[in-house]
């Protein structure tokens, strides 16, 4: 429909909004993708948010720093779940749902998936058990897309060494707690294929944006939708999954921080 016909017969062009996450190992290259799928998305007019988990508001912001600070060793695996998730809660009542409401398309430098595979398999709590925990902070919250960057050991850790920055907590554990984390993420891209998309961290930067980027314009492409009061909705809602907020939010932080 040309823009002049749907002026004429009321109907507007609306954004949808979505969640789009990166998931994979530490030292796959989720932050820089992040920074450039915003990129891509900006130049195609999209209004693009940009966080991190943990992290995106004050108060997960100051939990990332209290549980990934190598001083405070040892914590407990169920400590550390309940941390993350309490952390995720705020996240997304105070930043994710008021973005998608206003229709923004939020690039999120992790998500759930990070706690299955960290404190589920690494921590040994259960995959299952860690989800579950996590329903009542995600209040039914899934993304529209999970990318999961497949990252290899060596290549994992030759990426951490060249960066020369010291360690954290989860970066320093051995190999093998890595490798069960990278397993993780590839069994859960595989009960849900549809909403998945795998990719091999090995490949090529631009590769990677080009191809997360087509996925995401494809997701995000912009709506007819009839400006009648009657029939209009938000633009930042998808069937089946409730956007409902508080008005109150935080705005993230946009820098580059690999994860």
């Amino acid at each position: 429909m040309s823009a002049g016909l749907a002026t004429v017969v009321g109907v507007k062009q609306t954004t949808r909004g979505a969640l789009i996450v990166f998931e994979g190992g530490d030292g796959a290259g989720k932050s820089t993708q992040v920074q450039a799928l915003a990129r891509a998305l900006r130049a195609a007019g999209r209004t693009v948010t940009c966080t991190r988990e943990p992290g995106g508001t004050p108060l997960a912001e100051a939990v990332r720093a209290l549980v990934l600070d190598p001083c405070h060793t040892p914590v407990s695996a169920q400590t550390e779940a309940l941390l993350f998730a309490s952390a995720r809660a705020d996240h997304v009542t105070r930043l994710i749902r008021p973005a998608l409401q206003r229709g923004e398309v939020v690039v999120s430098d992790r998500f759930v998936d990070s706690s299955a595979a960290y404190q589920g398999t690494g921590r040994g709590l259960g995959v299952d058990s860690v989800l579950a925990l996590n329903e009542w902070a995600l209040q039914g919250l899934v993304p529209d897309l999970t990318v999961v960057l497949d990252v290899d050991q060596d290549t994992a850790e030759s990426r951490r060494a060249r960066r020369g920055l010291p360690e954290d907590r989860m970066e320093s554990e051995a190999g093998a707690f890595h490798r069960a984390v990278n397993a993780t993420f590839r069994e859960l891209a595989a009960r849900s294929p549809e909403r998945y998309l795998v990719l091999d961290a090995a490949l090529p930067a631009e590769q990677i944006t080009r191809t997360v980027a087509e996925r995401a314009l494809a997701l995000t492409a912009p709506a007819a939708s009839s400006s009648s009061p009657a029939s209009a909705s938000s633009p930042g809602a998808r069937p089946g999954l409730s956007h409902a907020a508080p008005s109150e939010s935080h705005g993230a932080p946009s820098e580059d921080v690999t994860r």
